[in-house]
């Protein structure tokens, strides 16, 4: 299987592109604060996918992973302050947060599934 076979990452790019889209149209204040930082870190879920694939080991895939969760809820931190700083709309925060908890459910269960994928080598 290729790395683009797989939907979290696939699901993980265009959380990154939603939130890249959206941040393009804030003044520079708004963008340099809030907007680079989630910028990075939606971005950062797809890219900790991408290099935990491309490691040998289901450990440091797993490992990856997991930062890949961490940089997740650090997207959802920055969305929610965009929120409450009235720099994005209720429709736009309820939409990225819905598809924030969607993405966290499916990288859990990618993780669950290199954990048993490794238990099987071993």
């Amino acid at each position: 299987m290729k790395l683009e076979d797989l939907n979290i990452y696939n699901k993980s790019n265009e959380l990154g592109d939603t939130i890249w889209e959206l941040v393009d149209g804030w003044d520079f204040f708004k963008k340099d604060t809030i907007g680079k930082q989630l910028v990075r870190s939606a971005d950062s879920v797809a890219a900790n996918i991408a290099e935990g694939y491309g490691r040998f080991f289901f450990k440091e895939n797993r490992n990856f992973c997991y930062y890949s969760r961490g940089s997740l809820l650090e997207t959802k931190t920055w969305v929610g302050k965009a929120f409450r700083r009235k720099i994005i709309a209720k429709e736009d925060n309820d939409k990225l947060v819905r598809e924030i908890d969607g993405l966290h459910k499916s990288l859990n269960a990618y993780i669950k599934y290199i954990t048993s994928q490794s238990k099987e080598v071993n």
